[in-house]
């Protein structure tokens, strides 16, 4: 069923249940998984003005999804390591539909109840209102 499988992560201490979530599904469909990191754009400021921060960031970023994917890789499933820059729910869809993604895993945090507003600006509300496969949110 779901033979592409796109987990997003902000690289923190968080994401391992939803690391656990991805590589189960991964084994259970032999799905392909690419983790994707987005390094979030200063707004305002174009990229070429701090092109040598970003590029580091670009390769800390990749040394550590590498690491993150041994464990799916000492399970012999194929996964693949992805970073980009810019608005992190804008990029998450935009990888999702180029990749021809089947399903994205991502973790989530907990919003209070409130206003009806209150929350529902984070990435992962956006990617859901906005890509067209399913997604798994992790809590």
């Amino acid at each position: 069923m779901f033979k592409r499988i796109l987990v997003p992560l902000d690289l923190s201490r968080r994401n391992q249940k939803t690391l656990d979530t991805a590589r189960e599904l991964a084994q259970l469909h032999r799905a392909r998984v690419t983790l994707l990191h987005v390094v979030h754009q200063i707004p305002d400021l174009a990229a070429s003005e701090l092109s040598g921060f970003y590029r580091r960031l670009e390769r800390v970023s990749a040394l550590r999804l590498r690491r993150i994917a041994a464990p799916f890789t000492a399970r012999g499933l194929p996964v693949s390591v992805a970073v980009c820059i810019g608005e992190p729910a804008r990029e998450i869809v935009k990888s999702a539909a180029t990749r021809k993604i089947d399903l994205i895993v991502m973790g989530s945090h907990k919003v209070a109840p409130g206003p009806p507003s209150a929350g529902w600006g984070t990435t992962s509300y956006k990617v859901g209102i906005f890509c067209r496969c399913p997604i798994l949110l992790v809590k």
